[in-house]
């Protein structure tokens, strides 16, 4: 019987070894995936770890987009606001760096009278809520709006946060929505998480910065930006923070950045 026991806790032991041995080469196939996925995004200039092509990004962005649609209750059903936002959103993209990449934008008004909101999906599908629009003052202010999402696309910023998620917790979802191979659950899974996400500091700033470039390019007014930031505090001035500052973080210093970034349209990175 002692011998018996001994040879169950070897069995044990070595078992648990070769758990480990296999976690650390599966953590370490990761690693190396998520390492050589190394790039340069010609926008930005920075070097980033993304793990999806542009082509699977604007796929990834497509397929999602009528499941994300959904979940706030459709797209606002007055096609002429449909239309003044696509048109504001397009005349940035026609002005700007944004016209020579390969992303396929298309800007939407979502039917959600509540949720004070803008996002992006990657590849190009811009959403903002009616509810934010309805908050929004003059075209100037929506084309701030607008202008911030298009450099989340231009950074390609999701797709980093995907990368990221896959490094830590093998997230290959995105991937198999990417490639059509996706069931509907699986969809909505991803762009749960594309939602809720949300985004870093340093993404926000380089939104905002880069955003400010856009819309002096397109003619736009860019002190509007620090307009909707104003609006959005005073939106949540009643102690309940408007979603677009759960999925975008609201660093205190983001207005003088903005400013800042108005005060020196040369180091813009289109700047004759």
């Amino acid at each position: 019987m002692r011998m018996s026991r001994r040879v169950q806790s070897s069995r044990g032991s070595g078992g648990g070894i070769g758990r480990l041995i296999i976690g650390l080469i599966i953590a370490g196939i990761a690693l190396f995936s998520y390492l050589s996925s190394s790039e340069v995004n010609p926008i930005t200039g920075e070097n980033q770890y993304i793990s999806l092509t542009p082509q699977q990004e604007i796929a990834l962005g497509l397929q999602s987009a009528p499941e994300l649609v959904r979940q706030f209750g459709g797209l606002y059903p007055d096609q002429a606001t449909q239309n003044t936002v696509s048109a504001i959103g397009q005349r940035i993209v026609e002005s700007s760096i944004a016209r020579d990449t390969v992303w396929r934008f298309n800007f939407s008004v979502l039917d959600d009278a509540q949720t004070v909101n803008a996002f992006a999906l990657p590849g190009g599908q811009v959403f903002i809520t009616v509810a934010l629009l309805s908050e929004l003052e003059n075209e100037d202010m929506v084309a701030g709006v607008l202008a911030h999402e298009i450099v989340h696309v231009l950074a390609r910023h999701s797709a980093q946060r995907l990368a990221q998620s896959e490094l830590t917790n093998g997230l290959v979802g995105a991937v198999a929505v990417a490639s059509g191979d996706a069931g509907a659950a699986q969809t909505a899974a991803v762009v749960g998480q594309l939602i809720t996400m949300g985004y870093g500091r340093d993404d926000e700033i380089q939104s905002d910065v880069l955003g400010v470039c856009l819309m002096i390019d397109a003619g736009y007014n860019p002190e509007a930006l620090i307009g909707v930031m104003e609006v959005l505090a005073q939106a949540s001035g009643g102690g309940t923070q408007p979603e677009f500052f759960s999925t975008h973080p609201n660093p205190d210093n983001r207005v003088a950045r903005i400013q800042e970034a108005i005060a020196s349209p040369e180091d813009c990175p289109n700047a004759a």
